[in-house]
């Protein structure tokens, strides 16, 4: 079976981005953050909404953070973090089914994702 890679998001960095992404804990932190869309959410909020705090919630955004998916910005006295990756979140669905049924003669109606 021979592999190719995807023109906006390869191999190595699709790998990288779902290792940040496999964690139960950093999924729910990432779901929250999409769901308060733009404007985002403060360190306490986000704390309240995941119900993960304190030391565990700041390395948990230090991932996400460093694999591009979250961006956090001083705002006053408040740390707001903004799930501002939407792009990447859209390339790596893409990277997932590029290739769907690529390897089957006759694919399913409903299964191609060209």
């Amino acid at each position: 079976m021979k592999h190719h890679l995807s023109d906006d998001l390869s191999l190595a960095r699709a790998a990288s981005t779902f290792a940040a992404l496999g964690s139960e804990q950093r999924l729910s932190v990432l779901r929250c953050l999409v769901r308060a869309g733009p404007d985002g959410l403060s360190i306490g909020e986000l704390g309240a909404r995941s119900g993960i705090t304190g030391s565990t919630l700041t390395h948990h955004m230090k991932i996400l953070t460093q694999a591009g998916l979250v961006t956090q910005a001083r705002q006053g006295r408040s740390i707001i973090c903004i799930a501002a990756a939407y792009d990447e979140m859209e390339a790596l669905s893409r990277f997932l089914l590029s290739e769907c049924c690529a390897d089957i003669e006759t694919p399913s109606e409903g299964h191609r994702h060209d």
